[in-house]
């Protein structure tokens, strides 16, 4: 296991807290790639680039503006790396969302190209 990687992605988890999104964008790639956990295509959503990633996180707060990841763990080994976590936040309706997921990444030097999530579904 990697853990300068592992320090590397709790830093993360706690920019994502904090709502920091200039920390969180330097610690991406400028050609830095998300997926999301939904979208028409069998990936998701497939968002390139730091200007429109930055735009799809900060849209994440506005929706939840007491968005949280709790419970997060951290695992990195050569490029790659991932994050288990508990996401709570309230929608605009008043309506608390707890849901367990995790991102998959991939590293290119020292930074973030790709965050790929995953949610739970709940009915």
């Amino acid at each position: 296991m990697n853990e300068s990687r592992v320090a590397f992605l709790a830093d993360y988890a706690e920019a994502w807290n904090a709502h920091d999104i200039d920390r969180i964008m330097a610690m991406m790639t400028r050609d830095c790639v998300f997926l999301p956990g939904g979208g028409p295509e069998a990936w998701g959503t497939r968002i390139e680039g730091a200007e429109a990633v930055r735009r799809r996180f900060i849209e994440v707060w506005t929706h939840f503006p007491d968005a949280t990841w709790l419970r997060a763990s951290h695992v990195a080994h050569g490029d790659r790396g991932f994050s288990e976590w508990l996401f709570t936040g309230t929608d605009p309706g008043g309506r608390l969302v707890e849901l367990y997921g995790c991102d998959l990444f991939t590293f290119r030097d020292d930074l973030i190209a790709t965050k790929d999530t995953y949610l739970k579904a709940r009915e």
